[in-house]
């Protein structure tokens, strides 16, 4: 998200929609995040999608890492740098959800909507994820939100690259918990 930012051509999405939903209400961008995220949390029951570490981790580290990247990049006005930080800020969120997706300590608040509607069904990861980005783009740039190429490039590949990533890093809970009672010896 970070790298988003300061490659200055487009933030995600969901951001698009904090921003419109902050200009419409005069909410800060802060508290808009978090009342969208108790929404789509919201949305989870009927899916019955089931929080987990991973959740919480996802809550507090996301912000956290784009903090730390905003201190540690300085802007720039060379596009010939934005547009690889643009790139590469595309990429690692992709991965690191697949990671934490995978890793199946439980999604973070949109990922589990994603993961929540593939499991009834509704298509592929790659389908769902960029239909639920292209709808928050939309909603959110009727708001009011600002949207640039990042932006649609983001909501064009994110869902693709979690669906390309997710089968490399997945961990099959059945086979760690074989492999873990065949390596237990008996009392």
């Amino acid at each position: 998200m970070g790298l988003q930012v300061r490659g200055a051509l487009g933030v995600d999405p969901w951001n698009v929609l904090h921003e419109g939903i902050a200009r419409l209400t005069g909410m800060s961008f802060g508290s808009v995040i978090i009342a969208v995220s108790v929404v789509v949390l919201l949305l989870w029951i009927p899916l019955r999608q089931r929080p987990g570490i991973g959740t919480l981790g996802n809550a507090t580290l996301v912000g956290i890492g784009a903090d730390l990247t905003l201190r540690l990049i300085p802007p720039t006005d060379a596009l010939a740098a934005r547009i690889p930080m643009m790139l590469v800020g595309i990429l690692i969120t992709g991965v690191a959800a697949a990671i934490y997706i995978g890793a199946g300590l439980g999604p973070g608040p949109r990922d589990g909507l994603m993961t929540g509607l593939h499991a009834r069904g509704f298509g592929s990861i790659r389908l769902i994820r960029t239909c639920i980005e292209l709808a928050v783009l939309v909603t959110g740039y009727l708001l009011g939100g600002g949207l640039g190429v990042g932006t649609v490039l983001f909501a064009l590949t994110i869902g693709p690259v979690i669906q390309l990533v997710l089968p490399w890093v997945a961990v099959d809970a059945v086979d760690v918990r074989r492999r873990a009672e065949q390596t237990e010896t008996p009392a």
